[in-house]
């Protein structure tokens, strides 16, 4: 049998990068998926290629995650996926000194607020069943500091936290729902295109932007995506209150050899 036969389950910002291989690797292990994003046709085209069930929401408007709840009542897993850096609209800094306050609340209204009522339908939605999984997908970005980025890292450290908060409070509740966060680093999605480029100088590029992991590369959505289709499963029904970080060894520390 396969390791989500049957599961129900809801992915957010599914239509690209991290959120499409998720709902992929769900499909391809049995489970059905709903596809969830705030890109109605582009979420469309990609339920067209993988399967699965394409449905407009913007995560961070209570009443459509109430319209959610309405047309599906019960789930077995959720992946609060959908998120924002803050630069995808503006340029402007985004920094502790420079950042606009609306700037700062749009990234949080989205990942935090996003994440608080993903967390929230999904433990309604759960209870009936006593059991599931939500699974929220924070940053490596939420474990250090981001000077350049002050709204995106608050935001990520916060879905951390969250998720031990939401996990404690289903285990006091008597309830089998677990929930678990994952940090992935730099992982090669359609985000970073406009960084990398199509010249001759993409590969010098890419080798740029991870000099600084001991992998020396870039993580892959599918990275990502096998470890969500784990949590998902029967398999780490005693995870609860965890994180797991995809970050070619960046955090844990220097790869190079001491000083003699």
């Amino acid at each position: 049998m396969k390791r989500l036969q049957n599961k129900r389950c809801l992915v957010t910002g599914a239509a690209r990068g991290i959120g499409e291989a998720i709902a992929r690797s769900f499909i391809r292990e049995g489970a059905h998926v709903v596809l969830s994003d705030i890109n109605l046709n582009a979420v469309k085209q990609t339920a067209a290629r993988l399967g699965g069930t394409p449905v407009f929401l913007d995560v961070a408007n209570e009443s459509q995650w109430d319209k959610v709840a309405k047309e599906y009542p019960e789930i077995d897993v959720v992946v609060n996926n959908a998120g924002i850096t803050g630069f995808e609209e503006s340029p402007a800094p985004q920094d502790p000194e420079q950042a606009a306050l609306e700037d700062w609340r749009r990234v949080h209204r989205v990942n935090t607020d996003g994440t608080f009522l993903g967390c929230r339908y999904a433990i309604r939605a759960m209870r009936r069943a006593g059991a599931g999984s939500i699974i929220n997908i924070s940053s490596r970005s939420g474990l250090v500091g981001i000077p350049g980025a002050a709204a995106y890292a608050a935001s990520k450290a916060a879905i951390r936290n969250h998720s031990k908060t939401v996990a404690l409070y289903c285990a006091q509740e008597g309830l089998n729902i677990r929930c678990n966060s994952i940090h992935p680093a730099a992982i090669l999605t359609p985000m970073w295109e406009p960084m990398l480029g199509d010249g001759p100088d993409r590969a010098a590029r890419m080798a740029s932007f991870v000099a600084d992991t001991p992998m020396k590369r870039f993580g892959t959505t599918e990275e990502v995506a096998a470890v969500a289709v784990m949590l998902a499963s029967d398999e780490a029904a005693y995870m609860t209150g965890t994180e797991l970080t995809l970050d070619g060894g960046l955090l844990a520390g220097s790869a190079a050899a001491p000083g003699r």
